[in-house]
């Protein structure tokens, strides 16, 4: 018996980031790499800025991959990606960090990884107690 084996490879995703306070307020985001093993997503700091998001937490703590411990500042931000929307709390990302959309953005748009076609697609149902 042959063990299909799935390499997961990373893509990226277009999104709108939009003030929620403010919704009018949006800009365009290319190319943010999904990680599902990141809990927050990563927005350039100036993008946020750009509409007027503010910082609601200051100095959170992260760890790097590599070990290394750093602190960004955190606001919050109205995400869509096609069909897909949600409210999150996302990272003032600096120049030298990676631009991502975390696990908790996915679990907002009630979203899975397509990891075969590239591509983000509907959970389905929500559970319910």
């Amino acid at each position: 018996m042959e063990v299909q084996r799935i390499i997961m490879e990373t893509f990226h995703i277009d999104c709108i980031i939009s003030n929620p306070f403010s919704p009018k307020k949006s800009i365009s985001v290319k190319k943010l790499m999904v990680d599902t093993g990141a809990e927050y997503s990563w927005i350039p700091r100036e993008k946020l800025e750009k509409v007027s998001i503010k910082v609601r937490k200051k100095d959170v703590p992260f760890i790097m991959v590599n070990g290394q411990q750093i602190s960004r500042n955190v606001g919050y931000a109205l995400i869509r990606s096609g069909e897909f929307e949600t409210v999150d709390e996302v990272v003032f990302a600096e120049k030298e960090d990676l631009k991502l959309l975390g696990s908790r953005t996915l679990e907002g748009f009630a979203a899975v990884v397509d990891a075969r076609r590239k591509k983000l697609t509907a959970a389905g149902p929500l559970p319910v107690a």
